[in-house]
């Protein structure tokens, strides 16, 4: 399994008939909110990435959001630097 640095943060969460759970909003460390519109898939790996996956739209940006148990994590944001 693949080490990914992992960025916790609070989720909004439904939980359907049948005990599927479908986030709905995640909030950031510094206090922004941003509404998922869409979750696209939802999966598990034992050999990438730690729990259970989702692709999720965040506006029209398509992202990975990740739960262990309660817990809920993102990737960090990679920023470009310019060396030039």
């Amino acid at each position: 399994m693949r080490t990914l640095e992992k960025v916790y943060v609070n989720v909004d969460y439904q939980v359907l008939v049948g005990g599927a759970i479908k986030p709905v909003r995640i909030y950031w460390h510094d206090g922004r909110a941003f509404d998922i519109r869409k979750t696209l898939h939802c999966c598990t790996s034992e050999d990438e990435y730690e729990g259970i996956r989702y692709t999720v739209l965040i506006g029209s940006a398509e992202k990975y959001l990740y739960r262990i148990g309660g817990k809920w994590y993102v990737e960090p944001i990679q920023t470009e630097v310019d060396t030039g």
